[in-house]
């Protein structure tokens, strides 16, 4: 039996009291993309969690340095292979005044499980969740998964009364474009509440006096009263509200405005590595693509095509241009920062332009083709240049590429369609577990709860997932051979091309300051300004 009590159990029983801010303070900040919902379990992407991670908590939480602490659980047991036990805190409301009890628990896990959620990878093992009393559940998983703890750390909880009142039983579904009430209201736990909300406009949130986190000593020297976020899509515009003083802090500062950033002398920027890998991905599954000028047959689907893309890029060409030396070149999809990162496999295709155009005449395009590369234009650092870049190279070995550019909500929205034939994505990795990415990205879309979950290009290999079934359940060196089999194979069969590990700096006004997190995502409770 394994026992997790975390210290700071004892400093809520203690009942020691948060000591009060030392002035009232405003923090106000920008990205460049603007969350697409507020329902806590239907996508699973940054530009929501970045906003919803101060409203919702989840059982288990997160330091800045991603390590795991008490959320709404004091502790967690794996009382038996399969059954992890959690003990829940006292005193705890929703924002709405409900108080948090076991019930909660058992339907937030229920409708994270449900078909409209993109956060079935979460609690894709999950059988059962049993309320074993007031405070106290029970979840029941059909194999042993040695992980769970870090993947709770992802599922929010939510008011069991609260949903079922406002027709929000289950998660939204964004894949259709529903409207229901949880896109636009939020009920949670956490160190800040939903004020008002303007899709593409303004986001307030407000102090929650009543978090229990802010009793901990990490939290308790932050002042933050307001959180005002506004999404600004250009890059100069963004820059600009930070030099004038209009805003505190930008998440993702363009990177050929860092230089004059560190110049400036009320500014600071804090750099470092994110656990998040940008990649291309391919329709290898459909008969013929939807968007190419061949017919009859799938260029994608033969390896010699996917390879002969990979030689094409010369990768150290947008490292040193078009990110201006702010990325980390890797041939694999996830960073060293990752449980199960193997150096040895990190190895990639090298630049070939000749090679490459030999292997499209074996493939049977001796005169290339036509194709589409759907492409993000405000999620990720210089995306849509990135995908210009990738478009010209590919230009080169007759691989004529057109760049389909737009915001995150529309490109998401597509992708989860499958209406695509390449595209760009940048995956993080929230469990810091090798499993999370092998499972979403590259397992078969089989139905079972979180397998392939982001897997629109169809890539489906026997091999692949039995691998992945071996990673869900073993533990040890067992686990990691087989960690080290899939990253070789995953090399090997080139499901994707893989280009580099995010960089990501983020500019602040000299009087604010908040911990870098390598998950990317800003952890205001944490934060103050002065």
């Amino acid at each position: 039996m394994r026992r997790l009590l975390l210290a700071a159990a004892a400093i809520v029983a203690l009942g020691v009291a948060a000591p009060a801010p030392a002035t009232a303070q405003t923090v106000r900040w920008t990205a460049s993309g603007d969350p697409n919902t507020m329902d806590p379990h239907s996508q699973n992407v940054g530009t929501v969690t970045m906003v919803l991670q101060q409203i919702y908590d989840p059982l288990i939480a997160r330091n800045p340095d991603l390590s795991l602490r008490p959320g709404l659980a004091l502790s967690w047991t794996q009382v038996e292979p399969t059954r992890w036990r959690f003990v829940l805190r006292g005193d705890v409301k929703f924002h709405g005044g409900e108080a948090f009890s076991a019930d909660d628990v058992v339907f937030s896990v229920g409708r994270a499980r449900q078909p409209t959620s993109n956060f079935g990878i979460f609690v894709d093992t999950v059988a059962d969740v049993v309320k074993v009393d007031a405070m106290t559940v029970d979840v029941v998983t059909r194999v042993p998964d040695p992980i769970l703890p870090n993947k709770f750390a992802s599922v929010y909880m939510m008011s069991q009364a609260w949903s079922e009142a406002n027709g929000a039983a289950r998660p939204q579904n964004t894949r259709a474009r529903e409207e229901m009430h949880t896109t636009r209201n939020t009920n949670g736990t956490g160190a800040f509440r939903l004020e008002s909300r303007e899709n593409d406009v303004r986001t307030v949130l407000r102090r929650n006096t009543d978090w229990y986190g802010w009793r901990e000593p990490d939290a308790a020297r932050s002042n933050v009263q307001e959180i005002v976020f506004r999404p600004i899509s250009s890059d100069a515009t963004r820059i600009a509200a930070l030099l004038s003083g209009e805003v505190d802090f930008v998440l993702d500062p363009p990177l050929q405005d860092l230089n004059r950033l560190r110049n400036a002398g009320n500014i600071r920027v804090l750099e470092g590595p994110e656990v998040r890998t940008i990649f291309l991905s391919f329709d290898v599954a459909r008969p013929e693509l939807l968007y190419s000028d061949v017919r009859g047959r799938n260029p994608f689907a033969d390896l010699r095509v996917r390879q002969a893309l990979y030689h094409a890029l010369d990768i150290q060409a947008i490292h040193r241009t078009t990110m201006r030396g702010q990325s980390v070149v890797t041939g694999t999809f996830f960073p060293p920062q990752v449980n199960g990162y193997v150096e040895a496999e990190d190895r990639r295709l090298p630049h070939d332009p000749t090679r490459a155009r030999a292997l499209l005449t074996e493939a049977g395009f001796p005169n290339g083709f036509g194709v589409t590369l759907d492409c993000p234009n405000n999620r990720y650092i210089n995306d849509e240049a990135i995908c210009q870049a990738v478009a010209a190279m590919w230009a080169r070995i007759g691989v004529r590429t057109s760049v389909r550019a737009q915001p995150l909500a529309p490109f998401f929205a597509q992708i989860q369609r499958q209406d695509t034939s390449a595209y760009l994505l940048g995956w993080g990795v929230p469990t810091l577990d090798a499993l999370y990415s092998f499972q979403s990205l590259l397992a078969t879309r089989n139905g079972e709860q979180g397998d392939g979950i982001w897997n629109y290009g169809g890539y489906s290999s026997p091999q692949m997932d039995a691998l992945v079934q071996r990673m869900k359940t073993q533990s040890g060196p067992d686990r990691m051979a087989a960690i080290q089999e899939a990253l070789r194979l995953y090399r090997e069969e080139v499901p994707h091309i893989p280009l580099h590990h995010q960089m990501i700096p983020w500019a602040m006004r000299s009087n604010f300051s908040i911990p870098h997190a390598a998950n990317n995502q800003p952890y205001f409770r944490f934060a103050r300004i002065d």
